[in-house]
């Protein structure tokens, strides 16, 4: 049976509109608490969220749902989508869920789930799921005596901070260290500025006072630009940019300049080689990459692996085949021997390990390649598949054959949104503008 509700990451949509309302949040929690009811122990779900007003709505219908079935539920509050996956293990529950729409503005929710060691599902436990949910509810119902309880778990976010500092060696501080961190008013508001206090930083907190609306709207990894202001401001060594659910990070240094996912990666291959720590043989990546990332593995000796857009192909190919450093351009790093999905705040405490090893700015340490050009741009379609055009594929055919070896050209579907996103890159900048740009023209006229 083929996903409808279930994209990329989990379901997401405007929130009280379809798919993202009461009632099918409710479905979705029946289902899923039936499919990961299968054995003869009392099953538990974890449930997690961003700070989005909609989270309360969706919250409470999916602890009605789950309860229905025979589930317990255990509930975190606003807290980052890895600490959901961490404590889904710690807690040795079923089942984990968080509640959000990641970087996109507050109006948007979504729900993802994870399995009992803390990954996401896969497509086709997300199909069973769908398949239960088209079936009628007083099949998945539990009989009265059986019905679930939920209840609030106070230390979470005590929890997630001992979770993260215990990523570093024990006599790691950060003591001298001004950080600025934007927590982009989203579910990291009070575990990431903690965490870096506790480990000895100066820390100045922006973003972290959420109102239900203002979720990375203009803060946060999607709009760095505060940041990066903030830090010139107060004359930091570092600035941190979580998004909404903090399993993204991008950093600014200590000037002020943006550093994105691909360099953070480099980084952290390049000090965990060179302790002997990096596990199989390169790094796992999109296809979004930027080419400078993987000439410049190839000259330590490693080799880059590119996925599908989405983090979850990422850890996939890592599960399988042994690597523990993964992760999107966009700042969605995973660190396999820590985490099972992306941690903003993980993968930050790593940049600054090496940081005060090293002894050396941050300007320097996260400066690894010279990026290669490269542009993208998002149309945006309301009806039919541009993709399909012939038109629109002619134009792309000759853009590959004008860029030929000396770049590349990504041309997909967004699994979130109606939206198309072009991305080329090469050695010449003029070359891969117009490349683009030609495509665009296609697509719009195609769509409009």
């Amino acid at each position: 049976m083929a996903r409808q509700l279930f994209g990329t990451d989990g379901i997401r949509g405007l929130a009280n509109a379809s798919p993202m309302t009461s009632e099918i949040a409710l479905k979705v929690g029946m289902a899923a608490g039936k499919l990961f009811t299968n054995g003869d122990h009392r099953h538990r779900v974890v449930i997690g969220k961003d700070t989005r007003l909609s989270g309360y709505m969706i919250e409470s219908a999916l602890v009605s749902g789950f309860t229905s079935v025979g589930m317990d539920v255990f509930q975190l509050g606003p807290m980052p989508t890895p600490a959901v996956a961490m404590l889904t293990r710690s807690l040795r529950a079923d089942l984990g869920v968080m509640i959000s729409a990641s970087h996109n503005p507050y109006f948007d929710n979504g729900i993802k789930l994870f399995g009992p060691e803390g990954y996401k599902l896969s497509d086709e436990t997300e199909a069973e799921i769908e398949a239960l949910m088209a079936q009628g509810s007083e099949d998945l119902l539990a009989e009265p005596e059986a019905i679930g309880r939920a209840k609030r778990i106070d230390s979470a976010q005590e929890r997630y901070i001992e979770f993260a500092k215990r990523t570093l060696p024990r006599k790691v501080r950060f003591d001298g260290l001004r950080i600025v961190i934007d927590c982009a008013n989203g579910s990291a508001y009070k575990v990431a500025p903690a965490a870096l206090w506790e480990l000895g930083a100066e820390v100045i907190p922006i973003g972290v006072d959420p109102n239900g609306f203002n979720i990375n709207k203009d803060c946060g990894s999607t709009a760095p630009s505060t940041l990066c202001k903030k830090v010139r401001e107060v004359r930091a060594d570092i600035g941190i940019g979580l998004d909404g659910d903090a399993d993204r990070v991008l950093i600014a240094d200590e000037k002020g300049r943006l550093i994105d996912g691909d360099q953070l990666m480099a980084a952290i291959a390049e000090s965990w080689q060179s302790r002997g720590r990096l596990a199989g043989g390169g790094v796992v990546a999109t296809v979004m990459s930027n080419l400078g990332l993987e000439r410049y593995l190839e000259g330590l000796g490693l080799s880059l692996v590119r996925t599908p857009v989405g983090d979850r192909y990422v850890v996939d190919h890592m599960r399988k085949h042994g690597y523990n450093i993964g992760g999107e351009q966009s700042g969605h790093i995973v660190l396999s021997d820590y985490a099972t999905t992306g941690d903003g705040l993980v993968s930050a405490l790593q940049i600054l390990g090496i940081v005060t090893s090293k002894d050396k700015p941050v300007s320097e340490v996260c400066s690894q390649f010279d990026a290669l050009p490269q542009v993208l741009k998002n149309v945006r379609f309301k009806k039919g598949q541009p993709l399909d055009d012939k038109k629109v594929l002619k134009v792309i055919d000759e853009s590959k054959g004008r860029l030929g070896q000396a770049g590349r050209l990504v041309i997909r579907p967004s699994g979130t949104e109606p939206v198309i996103r072009v991305m080329a890159e090469g050695d010449d900048e003029r070359l891969v503008g117009s490349v683009v740009n030609d495509i665009v023209d296609a697509l719009k006229s195609s769509a409009a």
